[in-house]
């Protein structure tokens, strides 16, 4: 398992698997915690560390806290499965078909803005809106689950190819800008309910969603500097090999009874390497493969 959630993240266009697998490895990690915390009475400190990936609606406990905004668009309800389940049924199939148009390094950014919109709208809410501010004060509020990263990436797919067809259970073919619709409805009536939090996130995250798509159809990238830090990231932790230039002078190439350069390769070995080239790219080859590739070019100009 181990082995394919390795190959899943050096695969290209491959987002939609690497987000649900993220999400789904902190899902069992938080899960299996639970479990071993509640039968060993450590309850309080499961709190405690559960509450560092959720996002709370007072902004005074907020501030305590500021890095649960990215936390909570990756951690789901513990109390059933079928929250994640929802979540990662829907950012496969919109992920999938946003890939296909526009590439991984997008699908990520929009995820990523999506659930800082949603964070943002469920902040404003709970902290300027009387009725929400109400609500904050009386309950100790906090949000968790990928809702308004997936809606952003519903709301942006259907902004770009609003007819493009589903075909669902029961229902058969639906364009998918009825489905975005249907989302944004739902939420904003779930928005005074017992989720008034998540059904605001929810409509934070599909603005942004049009926004974004809008504003790329348009040539501006709202998410390049999502990508460019991620891409930061990733070098930081990258190995670097140490490569040493040296200097030195070139032997004399061996030559014939005849007077002429002896090839240090054959054809056969030159055919083997192309061979080995279409099936696994340049990449895997070895030094001595390159510097025969190389050679065999140089002679036959």
């Amino acid at each position: 398992m181990f082995e394919e959630f390795k190959s899943a993240f050096n695969k290209h266009n491959n987002a939609p698997a690497q987000l649900i697998i993220i999400n789904v490895v902190i899902f069992l990690f938080l899960g299996f915690l639970y479990v071993i915390s509640t039968i060993s009475y450590f309850d309080d400190a499961f709190n405690i560390l559960h509450s560092q990936f959720q996002i709370p609606a007072r902004f005074s406990e907020f501030i305590t806290r500021p890095w649960t905004i990215i936390t909570y668009m990756f951690t789901h309800d513990l109390s059933g499965i079928l929250h994640i389940l929802f979540n990662m049924l829907v950012l496969y199939w919109f992920g999938r078909l946003f890939v296909e148009y526009l590439g991984s390094d997008k699908l990520v950014a929009i995820y990523i803005l999506g659930g800082l919109a949603g964070g943002v709208a469920y902040l404003l809410a709970y902290n300027t809106i009387p009725f929400f501010a109400e609500r904050a004060q009386e309950h100790s509020i906090v949000m968790v689950g990928a809702s308004a990263s997936v809606n952003a990436i519903v709301v942006a797919t259907a902004t770009l190819l609003p007819n493009y067809t589903f075909f669902l259970l029961f229902l058969g073919p639906v364009r998918i800008k009825y489905i975005a619709a249907f989302y944004i409805v739902i939420s904003f009536l779930g928005a005074v309910g017992s989720n008034a939090g998540g059904n605001i996130a929810h409509l934070g995250g599909a603005l942004i969603g049009f926004v974004y798509m809008k504003q790329l159809q348009a040539g501006s990238n709202w998410g390049m500097w999502v990508t460019m830090t991620l891409d930061w990231i990733k070098n930081i932790f990258k190995p670097r090999s140490n490569v040493k230039v040296s200097y030195r002078k070139q032997k004399a190439a061996t030559t014939s009874a005849g007077g002429t350069n002896k090839p240090s390769y054959t054809q056969d070995e030159i055919d083997a390497i192309l061979d080995k080239i279409s099936a696994a790219g340049y990449e895997s080859l070895t030094k001595e493969e390159k510097e025969k590739l190389f050679n065999a070019s140089k002679n036959k100009q």
